[in-house]
């Protein structure tokens, strides 16, 4: 049976997902939670260009760490509960507040200094630098015969 939708999500509540064990969190972000700091990662010559989506946040609302070699994005939404509904009653809402955060491991060679990132339209973009290759030194390692 065909069953109305809006961009792939159903119209109604499935009344049985209330009984299920979720692994995320649906009441904060719904059943597409999985999808959310979607990130894009691009190599470039010197490092990877990395983009992480987020949209409906502010700057302010994101916080980026270095610590140990893992860069840690985290973004934190809060909802306004004391909002007056006018016009009536909402029959669906999806707006939804919470936090969320994301680790990459980057290497220990990356400092504070090395990363510059830019907020733009709901994009998140920054580089990451590659770590330097040293020389290998080539050394003969003959054997020396006795007789």
């Amino acid at each position: 049976m065909m069953m109305p939708s809006i961009f792939r999500d159903s119209l109604f509540d499935n009344f049985m997902e209330d009984f299920a064990f979720p692994d995320i969190d649906r009441v904060l972000y719904g059943k597409h939670a999985h999808n959310l700091m979607k990130t894009d990662v691009k190599e470039k010559g010197a490092g990877y260009e990395v983009d992480i989506d987020l949209p409906g946040f502010q700057k302010d609302e994101i916080r980026m760490q270095l610590q140990n070699g893992y860069l840690t994005v985290s973004a934190a939404k809060g909802l306004d509960k004391d909002e007056k509904k006018e016009d009536g009653s909402y029959v669906r809402r999806e707006r939804y507040a919470g936090s969320m955060s994301r680790s990459f491991y980057v290497g220990e060679h990356v400092t504070q200094e090395d990363i510059h990132p830019k907020y733009e339209n709901g994009i998140l973009s920054f580089q990451i630098p590659k770590e330097e290759t040293k020389a290998v030194e080539e050394k003969s390692h003959y054997i020396p015969i006795e007789g």
